[in-house]
């Protein structure tokens, strides 16, 4: 029997066993999951959530507890510390050894820092586990405990710790080195006004500001931090936001080749038969058309997921995501993309920009295209919610923009009684035949 065992439980690893496991049954496949953070599965993006108060931690497990040993899946907590894949052996910091055949590397990502001093200080977190939720329950319970917080980097992770510690009524100064929020994912006009709604919750927003040095006091807290402009702000806690990078500290001294990521080919397949690499922790030898070669997406990880357990059953798949998509939150305005609709130092001569913005700023939207084909490229959507599927399928039908214009009605999924803005915006944009935003 073929012992396969999957390092990490996140949607990658736990999407993984589940289609393992709808093609061999236990006396065909043996599937292990190992993890260090949760005995488990828990939607991970719903962490905000349980800090708001909004759900409870059981709440954020989508399977009962009995779905694992119906599924005949064996569950282990621990950490890999070592795989020596020539005995094809996992080696815990507990001490011990699991043996395995086929190995799945799914361990996620972990925040990313960058050396400054202080970074060890009590206080000072990210927010990408359980843990992390954990330590900020501890770190900041409440406006008493815990008055004035700082978040460094202006990310969708930032975004969310700015409305989780808003909830608790703690003051929250939020570093951006940028000139507006997210600009290297967004054209200029919408991190403006982001910024313009961030701050009006309450946030103190800095932009073109960079941490110098995180500074603690005599019993190892954090006490504040320095800025490169030599000014200090006093804070409870420091909240790192600046992006995530793969977790692959365990590989060092493996045989597995890493770059960012664990390296693998469209199968996902590592350098190494039979080890394979998903989700977070996978990079992509060969980057998929404007994809990074590290996706760290809840739903490419899940494809990822699919795909290696077609091939692991006989039927090799190749990794292919689609049309890019995806989507957060700004506080109380819901964002989403598809297709690209690029920033400005990534924005190409042919790509035509048109933006839109209701009166009171609260639904925005940009629509790319080449300027001479007019072939529709990517849409972004705030405070408006548009339906994937019709986004996809116009993207992948390669439409004009004319027609995706003329359609938009098409593609909304606002509930029966929220206001339309389709006229609004076809009457803006055949005001200029140029649309060009800059």
């Amino acid at each position: 029997m073929e012992h396969i065992v999957i390092i990490g439980n996140g949607i990658s690893g736990v999407t993984a066993a589940r289609h393992i496991r709808k093609q061999a049954d236990s006396s065909q496949k043996k599937i292990t999951l190992i993890s260090a953070e949760a005995d488990y599965f828990f939607s991970r993006t719903a962490l905000m959530y349980v800090y708001m108060g909004h759900m409870r931690w059981w709440d954020i497990e989508p399977y009962e507890k009995y779905f694992w040993e119906k599924n005949d899946f064996n569950l282990k907590n621990g950490y890999v510390e070592n795989v020596d894949t020539a005995a094809k052996t996992l080696h815990f910091a507990e001490g011990d050894t699991l043996s395995y055949d086929t190995l799945i590397i799914a361990s996620g990502s972990t925040t990313a820092t960058f050396g400054w001093k202080g970074l060890e200080l009590e206080g000072v977190q990210g927010l990408v586990t359980k843990q992390d939720l954990e330590a900020l329950e501890k770190n900041a319970p409440n406006k008493q405990e815990c008055p004035k917080a700082v978040i460094i980097g202006g990310g969708l992770i930032g975004v969310e710790l700015a409305e989780m510690l808003r909830t608790r009524d703690i003051d929250v100064t939020f570093l951006v080195r940028e000139n507006a929020f997210w600009t290297s994912a967004l054209p200029k006009f919408e991190a403006e006004l982001l910024s313009q709604h961030i701050e009006s919750h309450h946030v103190d927003l800095r932009h073109n500001t960079e941490l110098d040095e995180i500074l603690g006091d005599e019993n190892g807290r954090v006490r504040g931090v320095k800025i490169t402009t030599g000014e200090t702000l006093e804070c409870n806690l420091v909240c790192i936001a600046t992006g995530v990078k793969p977790a692959i500290s365990f590989l060092q001294n493996s045989k597995i080749e890493t770059d960012k990521g664990v390296l693998v080919n469209r199968k996902l397949e590592t350098n190494i038969q039979n080890v394979y690499a998903i989700g977070d922790c996978a990079q992509q030898r060969e980057p998929i058309g404007n994809r990074p070669p590290v996706e760290a997406v809840w739903y490419t990880g899940r494809m990822m997921g699919e795909t290696v357990a077609q091939t692991i059953c006989g039927t090799p798949w190749e990794y292919n995501p689609g049309p890019w998509f995806n989507s957060a939150k700004f506080f109380d305005i819901e964002y989403q993309t598809y297709g690209w609709v690029q920033p400005a130092r990534r924005r190409k001569d042919f790509e035509n920009q048109f933006h839109w913005k209701s009166a009171d700023e609260k639904q925005f939207v940009t629509i790319a295209y080449h300027t001479e084909s007019r072939k529709f490229l990517g849409i972004n959507t705030f405070g408006i919610r548009m339906k994937h599927k019709t986004f996809d399928m116009w993207l992948r039908e390669e439409r004009d923009v004319d027609y995706v214009v003329k359609h938009l009605k098409h593609a909304n999924f606002d509930p029966e009684f929220y206001r339309r803005f389709e006229k609004e915006i076809q009457k803006e944009f055949y005001k200029n035949e140029k649309n060009v935003i800059i």
